[in-house]
C-alpha cells in the first residue's frame, strides 16, 4: 500500500466516520467534549444562538476564540457543522468574515442548511463554507496573506500531512497574525499498527502527535516560538480503547503560533519589558497571552525578545506600552524549559493554569 492510498483511506474513514458514523457529540468515546459549565460566561449567550442541530454534532476538544477578534477575517480548518464558525461570527461582527473548511460534505450540509437562521438572528451575514482538504489549502482559492486569526478545533490530528497543513496556515495568515488552534496530543510517539485504526483515527487518538514532535514540526513551518495557552488530560471512555491505547496519555491543548518570521528559536534577553494597559475588553485586571505569560494591569513585565514581538507586531500592540529595544543582548531569558507542558490533572489551578476568558476549554 503506497503512503498516498493509505492517506485516502484515513480520509476516507474520517468522512465516514464525522459523516454518518457519528450522529451527535454523545457518540464519541473519549473526553474530548468537556463540560458546558466550562464555557466563560461571556460566551455562553452566544453560544445559545447557535441552532441546536448545529451544536449537537461539535466535536472539539478545546474554545478557539481568542480576544480581539472584531472586524477581523478568520479562517476556521474543519469546521464541522459550524458551531464555531457561528460563535466566531457573533465576535468578529458585520465588519468581519468567517470562512469555514470542511471535507465532509454531510457536515457542511448542516452548517450552510442553517446559514440564513443564524444571519436572521444576527442581523448580518458574515460566513462562508468551502469543501475541501485541509492539507490542500492552496487549491480552495483563498487568497494568501489574507487572514487575520486561523483557528481549527480538535481536527489537525485528523491531517494526513499535517506539514503541509501549517504550510498552507502560514501562507494565508497576514504578517502578525496567528494560528489559534485546539488539538490532541500524546505524551509518546502513536505505534505505527495504531495508525490505522479507524476508531482510533476518528476519535483524534491515533493521529495525535507527540507533543515535541509538534513542537518541532511547527518550527520547521516557520512558527519559530509556538505557545502553550491551556492543556487538560483527555480521559478515554470506552474499555476498548483504552486496551488497545495501553500506556499512552493523551492531552488536549490550545496552541497560538504567530506568524512572525524574526522570531528566533529560543527566548532571547535584550532587556525589554512591556507593561499591560488594562484595555482588552473583559480583561481589565490582566491579561494572558499564553499559560506562562499573566501581565497585571500597569505592572511593567521583563520579556523575552519573542514575546516582545508577539504583542507589538500584532492586533495586541495598542494594548501593552513598551520598554527597551534589541540593540543589546544579555543572553538567553531565564525559564525556558523542555519538559512535558501540559497539565496532568483534571483540574486544580495549579496544576492546569486556567487562561483567560475564551481560553478555558468547552
Amino acid at each position: 500500500m503506497t503512503a498516498s492510498t493509505t492517506a485516502e483511506g484515513l480520509q476516507q474513514g474520517v468522512r465516514q466516520y464525522y459523516g454518518s458514523t457519528l450522529a451527535s457529540s454523545a457518540d464519541l468515546r473519549t473526553s474530548a467534549c468537556c463540560d458546558a459549565a466550562s464555557v466563560p460566561p461571556v460566551l455562553k449567550p452566544l453560544l445559545a444562538r447557535i441552532h441546536p442541530e448545529v451544536s449537537s454534532r461539535y466535536y472539539g476538544c478545546g474554545l478557539v476564540a481568542p480576544p480581539l477578534l472584531e472586524g477581523a477575517r478568520v479562517l476556521d480548518l474543519g469546521c464541522g457543522s459550524g458551531r464555531d464558525v457561528y460563535l466566531l461570527a457573533q465576535l468578529v461582527g458585520p465588519a468581519g468574515l468567517v470562512v469555514g473548511v470542511d471535507m465532509t460534505p454531510e457536515q457542511l450540509a448542516v452548517a450552510t442548511a442553517h446559514q440564513g437562521w443564524h444571519a436572521e438572528q444576527f442581523g448580518y451575514g458574515n460566513v462562508q463554507f468551502v469543501e475541501g482538504l485541509i492539507e490542500r489549502l492552496d487549491d480552495l482559492g483563498l487568497e494568501p496573506a489574507s487572514f487575520d486569526v486561523v483557528v481549527s478545533n480538535c481536527v489537525v490530528n485528523l491531517a494526513t500531512d499535517k506539514a503541509a497543513v501549517l504550510a498552507g496556515v502560514r501562507r494565508l495568515l497576514k504578517p502578525g497574525g496567528e494560528f489559534y488552534f485546539a488539538d490532541v496530543y500524546a505524551d509518546r510517539r502513536i505505534d505505527a499498527a495504531l495508525r490505522d485504526d479507524p476508531v482510533l483515527y476518528g476519535e483524534c487518538l491515533s493521529g495525535a502527535l507527540y507533543w515535541n514532535d509538534f513542537l518541532r514540526l511547527a518550527r520547521s513551518s516557520g512558527f519559530a516560538d509556538p505557545r502553550l495557552v491551556s492543556s487538560r488530560p483527555l480521559a478515554i471512555t470506552d474499555p476498548e480503547l483504552v486496551a488497545r491505547t495501553g500506556e499512552t496519555r493523551f492531552f488536549s491543548a490550545t496552541y497560538r503560533l504567530f506568524n512572525i518570521p524574526e522570531l528566533e528559536d529560543a527566548c532571547e534577553d535584550h532587556g525589554q519589558a512591556v507593561a499591560y494597559r488594562g484595555t482588552v475588553p473583559g480583561h481589565a485586571h490582566g491579561f494572558d497571552l499564553d499559560a506562562h505569560h499573566h501581565f497585571a494591569t500597569g505592572r511593567n513585565v521583563p520579556v523575552c525578545g519573542n514575546t516582545w514581538r508577539m504583542l507589538q507586531q500584532t492586533r495586541l500592540a495598542p494594548y501593552f506600552s513598551y520598554h527597551g529595544d534589541f540593540d543589546r543582548h544579555y543572553g538567553l531569558f531565564p525559564g525556558c524549559g523542555g519538559a512535558l507542558p501540559f497539565a496532568t490533572e483534571p483540574s486544580g489551578a495549579e496544576a492546569a493554569p486556567a487562561a483567560p476568558g475564551p481560553q478555558a476549554c468547552c
